[in-house]
């Protein structure tokens, strides 16, 4: 095998022996086998709670034994093919099969990441707010961009995207908008992303075509279970009613049924408009105050992340983590951990894994060299 493949090879080996330890992959497997024969059992959802608890750990631990086992099968079947194709001097065998370990060796570093997320809610879903900046039009139509960037980043990932709130702009784009973004990891994934990310584009709305900058702030928090104690006095409540809007069907509706809950001692705001019942979205919001106000707690807990944190910063000049330049030149750079694209449309049509990988192995400090294409 050349060189450059070894190397590759090598470096697969290299993080399947991390993710072995990591597991403790003996205890993995035998606990995995106890947790199926358990949800097989015809008294398992006597106790919902209990019940709930080992379904979702065992469905954690399934996906990280399958994800080492795929590593292991897809090492093992290349490097034969590799084998056989310079047995028989086949050399479209052996192409096909270095493209494969190189693409290997990127999902290996992704995989190294994942299992590494081990915050107390990495595994959980999460809301992500998006509001934009000052500058009227435009920034409510970037503050749109954004919105349908991580709405496309959730379904290539294959996660449910909800919109919880949607605050329409007075000629296009957005004010606001609240989304619930479910599948694994999903807070794990998204929590780098809260900050000020700014454009920089001729814009479409200015007659004579000049190059404009708008900035919106992105604000993840993770959805958290009755499990975690939150007190919320209703005392320290501020409540508000108003009509939703939307591009129409279940976000349009003609009565006062959307919430607004502002927690005063905070200066939290939470807002809800998903369902028609005026009930059923002030239940939703106070389940949002509730993770936004754990959330506060995790940030002080991190200092970094608290910096960052898009509701405590103004939304403009040096609070940005991403540029996303259109004019005069094609770039969208990270400005924490300088990764790149220049190929900013596929980066705004959801393909965000470089930039997401490179900022959580920075927060978890393990060596990457991802490159956005």
């Amino acid at each position: 095998m050349r060189t450059e493949v070894e190397k590759a090879v090598a470096g697969i080996e290299q993080v399947l022996t991390l993710l072995r330890r990591h597991l403790d992959w003996d205890t993995a497997q035998i606990r995995l086998d106890a947790l199926n024969a358990q949800t097989e059992a015809p008294d398992f959802w006597n106790d919902p709670e209990k019940a709930r608890a080992a379904m979702r750990e065992r469905d954690e631990l399934d996906v990280a034994v399958k994800a080492v086992r795929e590593l292991e099968t897809g090492i093992s079947d290349n490097v034969e093919l590799i084998e056989l194709g310079e047995a028989e001097g086949d050399a479209d065998i052996i192409k096909d099969a270095e493209a494969a370990l190189f693409e290997l060796r990127q999902v290996a570093r992704r995989r190294q990441i994942e299992t590494l997320l081990s915050g107390e809610v990495d595994a959980n879903d999460c809301y992500l707010e998006i509001h934009s900046g000052a500058g009227g039009t435009e920034s409510q139509d970037w503050a749109n961009i954004l919105l349908r960037m991580y709405t496309r980043w959730a379904e290539r990932r294959k996660m449910k995207v909800e919109i919880f709130e949607l605050h329409d702009g007075e000629e296009a784009g957005i004010k606001s908008a609240t989304i619930k973004v479910s599948g694994h990891n999903a807070y794990g994934w998204l929590k780098t992303e809260s900050g000020v990310h700014r454009l920089v584009r001729i814009s479409p709305y200015d007659s004579a075509a000049r190059r404009h900058t708008s900035f919106s702030s992105v604000w993840v928090f993770p959805v958290v279970d009755d499990s975690i104690e939150i007190e919320i006095r209703e005392s320290d409540l501020k409540v508000d009613t108003y009509r939703a809007s939307g591009a129409g069907g279940q976000h349009v509706n003609t009565t006062d049924s959307a919430i607004r809950i502002t927690h005063v001692p905070t200066g939290i705001i939470v807002a809800c408009q998903q369902e028609r019942s005026q009930h059923k979205n002030r239940a939703t919001a106070m389940a949002m105050l509730k993770s936004r106000m754990y959330e506060a707690e995790l940030q002080k807990r991190e200092e970094a992340a608290n910096a960052q944190a898009a509701s405590k910063t103004d939304i403009g000049w040096g609070h940005q983590i991403r540029s996303y330049v259109m004019q005069p030149y094609q770039m969208v750079k990270d400005l924490r951990t300088d990764v790149e694209s220049g190929q900013p449309a596929l980066v705004l049509d959801g393909e965000l894994d470089p930039f997401m990988e490179a900022a959580l192995a920075q927060r978890v400090g393990v060596a990457t060299d991802v490159v956005a294409e």
